[in-house]
Parts: C-alpha cells; structure tokens; sequence
C-alpha cells in the first residue's frame, strides 16, 4: 500500500470540524502540512463551535456549514483522500430521559452517511470512536482501593482486558453501555462492514477524556475546561456520586498528543488498516475529581467551594484508565503531556480569551 508523504498535495475532510476535536486537527494539520487541502465540516449546534470559524479560516481551512445527518451536504467535487469523523452528539447522557433522534442520527446515520462519502471517494476512514462503547455494568466492577485522594486500581481484576495499567481493547463488550456508546460501537461495527464489502479502509480509535485548549465545556463532556473555568472564575465545582468524595479518576489525552496520533495514522496507514486501537491519556495522565481541584488550585491561585453530591448517577464508573499497551507496540505513539500541561494550557487559553469565553464558561 503507498502512502502518501507530507509533500503530496492530499484532501483531508474532517467531520465535526468546528467541534473542539475537529476544529484543533484541522487547523493543527493545516500550520504543519499547508500543501494539505483540509476542509472541516460543522452543523455548529454545539454553543461555542461558532467561534471557531474565524481561527478555521485564518489557519486556511475551508469550512463547510453543513450536516453529516444529510446525505446533500456531503457532495464534493474534490476528490477526498482521507475522513477524519470526528462529529458526535458526545455527551453520554445523551438519550437518557430525553428524546433519542439525535443521538442516533448524529452518531450512527452520520457515520452511515460519512462511510458511503468514503466508499464514494475511495477514502481512508479515522474514525474516532469513544471508551464508551465499553459496558457500564463491567466497568463498575473494577477492583479498586481508595486513597486519600483517588480511586487506585488493583492488580488483581475479575476478568479479561482489565489490569492495573487500565482496560485493554480485549475487554468484554456484551452488556449494556448507553445510548451514546451503543451508537458508536454501532458505527465501528459499520465501518468493518463498508471495508469488507466497499473497500473502506479505516482505523478506529476508541478514544477516553480528550481535553486542552478551544473546548467548550459542560458537565457531562469536556469536565477538564469546566473544571478549570469553574477555578478562574471562582464557581463551586460538584462531586457529583461515589459519596461525593471526588475520587473517581478518569485519564486525559491532551489534543495535542491526539494530533500527533493522527499524524502517524495519515502517514502511516498501512501499520494501522483495519485495526481497532484504545488511545488515552493512560496511567501516568489519569486524574480525579479531587486531584483536578487540586491542580487547579495551584495553577489559578483560586480557591472554590467543593459540593459533595453523594449519590451515584446513573451510567458512571468510578475509574475509567485506558491501557496504551497495542497502540504504543503497534505505532510507537504514546501520550507525551499530563494533567498539569493540560490543565495550564487551558488556563492560558481563558486567559487570552476571557471576554469571548466568559458567557459560555462563567456560569
């Protein structure tokens, strides 16, 4: 298989591309590789997407208002080499006592629509998928022990692709997940279905929190930025199950390492077609709640109330680490920045933007 170098003029269409995943690969992608014709696609529902137009297009991406959910605004006349599919309905309480239309038309017609544009174009598919599509009821039975301030995973776990490094893509898949992570494992499964029978080469990369500068971010998706907003502007932050202690401990991949996975993928696609990847933050960029409070702390000289909310939503996990292990033996990519770079990069970020940002984030 021939790959194409980084001086081959090459189309990139990247879907979400106004959403703090897609906007930061296409403009990162467009500064490193300018010969690339990158152009991002976005519905701009998301409150905040609409700010990122102006960095899109000073970057010299070409932006395209338009929806993955309809088949005519995915019409090129330029021959696309590679989709990065980065649009989602992300939250994972998406369909949960509300109406399920979007969510599933977002995350799996979407992706059904995104995948027949690939076959069209003979291009190569990344498909950034979610830890999500792992099942609620096994991740709550992780073996854990808590310290003062986290939950620490044990090395003894009750069944396969759980370890003390984390959950490896051998980890079992046959219980329920939510309607979010059921979309998504939906679409993996989609995508292996149009590279058997359509010729759609793709990658997926089951991706954990990913976090950094330009997220706009809510409770139930992009807590580091909420984390860190609710410091600079000095709100009290929610320990919101698990006793409300603050313990339950996520990994967190700065975008930054993202991107230079995503690099090695465009450049490197023979090594990765086909395969389906875990990609975090890992062990050594895992944090909790009460640790995140911590480091922001240090870094904005602030100090917030902590509310503890003791009871336990419905769909969390107390730990959730993602195990790098095949995706580090396969490609050599590993995280290189952990809580503390993340976390100062986006208190720089609401620093230079304050006045942009403050209506979205100061609340």
């Amino acid at each position: 298989m021939q790959t194409k170098t980084s001086s081959s003029s090459i189309t990139i269409l990247i879907t979400g591309g106004c959403g703090f995943v897609g906007s930061n690969l296409s403009v990162l992608l467009k500064q490193q590789y300018p010969v690339y014709n990158i152009i991002a696609v976005d519905n701009l529902k998301r409150r905040g997407s609409e700010l990122n137009i102006p960095r899109l297009t000073e970057a010299g991406v070409q932006f395209i208002h338009g929806d993955i959910r309809n088949k005519e605004d995915l019409h090129f006349d330029t021959k696309i080499d590679f989709i990065i599919d980065a649009a989602a309905e992300p939250s994972v309480l998406a369909g949960m006592g509300s109406a399920l239309d979007y969510v599933i038309n977002t995350n799996l017609d979407g992706t059904v629509n995104t995948l027949q544009l690939a076959a069209r174009h003979k291009a190569k598919f990344i498909f950034l998928s979610t830890s999500r599509v792992y099942p609620i009821a096994y991740l709550d039975a992780i073996a854990f022990e808590p310290n003062d301030t986290r939950f620490v995973l044990s090395d003894a776990q009750p069944m396969q692709g759980m370890s003390a490094r984390g959950i490896s893509e051998t980890f079992p898949l046959d219980s329920a997940r939510s309607v979010y992570g059921a979309t998504k494992l939906a679409s993996e499964m989609l995508a292996i279905e149009f590279r058997e029978f359509f010729g759609v080469d793709y990658v997926i990369n089951r991706c954990g929190v990913i976090a950094g500068p330009y997220q706009m971010g809510k409770v139930d998706q992009g807590v580091v930025t909420l984390w860190m907003a609710r410091h600079y502007w000095k709100k009290e932050v929610n320990y919101i199950g698990y006793g409300g202690t603050g313990k339950q401990v996520r990994d967190i991949l700065h975008i930054a390492d993202l991107f230079r996975l995503i690099v090695y993928q465009l450049h490197h696609f023979e090594v990765v077609s086909g395969q389906t990847l875990n990609a975090g933050g890992g062990l050594t960029s895992s944090v909790s709640l009460k640790e995140l409070t911590i480091l922001c702390q240090q870094i904005t000289g602030n100090t917030v109330a902590e509310i503890a909310v003791p009871e336990t939503r419905k769909g969390d996990v107390p730990v959730y680490i993602t195990d790098n292990t095949k995706i580090t033996t396969l490609t050599g990519w590993k995280p290189e920045k952990n809580a503390t770079h993340i976390l100062e990069d986006i208190f720089t970020w609401l620093q230079a933007n304050e006045q942009q940002l403050a209506p979205i984030l100061n609340k």
